[in-house]
């Protein structure tokens, strides 16, 4: 999609010299996301990045997916046979282990849906029907949505990376609360999953 992403570029550039000045600083949106990843995948992994920084996380997937050198990344199946100490062994906290098992459940259940037919539901639907699951956020469901499902209008406006990003690009005492991010990110749309990555980038000044 690296027609819409400059398309995208220019169109917050135009918004005002704020965004103009730091997209010119930061250069071309290069969002990579992880396309056609099943959704349980992605949320397992989201689940083991919670609260984490980038470096721990990859080690704990590493961990989690040395116990299964057959498979590319383990089938819900295999999770729910995976003893709890081994999944402990991993880096997991008891409510992770919890929280994943209910995913891989879910699965199997076909309440969490395959890629096709989350890919064919908007937004919202996808995100109402996820945040059933115990441990799952909407901001779980936004990254799936961002990088496996490569939604171009999605605008977390939960994350502090978002909302702290927001408040350095104008200069503002304070962060805007959640609900005044979502007032201010209509102004982005359709391209908010753009205005998220160039967010995410903005220097402390």
């Amino acid at each position: 999609m690296p027609d819409t992403y400059q398309l995208a570029s220019k169109f917050l550039s135009a918004l005002d010299a704020d965004w103009q000045r730091h997209i010119s600083a930061i250069g071309p949106c290069l969002h990579q996301p992880h396309a056609a990843r099943d959704p349980y995948e992605s949320l397992v992994r989201a689940i083991a990045y919670q609260q984490l920084h980038a470096k721990a996380g990859d080690a704990i997937v590493g961990r989690l997916l040395a116990l299964f050198p057959t498979s590319t990344f383990p089938r819900p199946e295999q999770i729910l046979a995976t003893d709890f100490e081994q999944m402990r062994g991993c880096g997991f906290s008891a409510s992770k282990i919890a929280t994943i098992q209910g995913i891989a459940q879910a699965a199997l259940d076909g309440v969490v849906p395959d890629y096709a037919t989350a890919l064919a539901m908007d937004d919202e639907a996808l995100i109402e029907r996820l945040i059933t699951l115990r441990g799952v956020g909407r901001w779980t469901v936004e990254m799936l949505l961002i990088y496996s499902l490569e939604r171009p209008d999605v605008l977390p406006a939960d994350d502090f990376g978002v909302r702290e990003g927001y408040r350095r690009l104008k200069g503002l005492e304070q962060q805007p609360s959640r609900k005044q991010m979502i007032d201010i990110g209509r102004a982005w749309s359709p391209y908010r999953t753009v205005a998220a990555w160039y967010l995410w980038r903005v220097p402390n000044r």
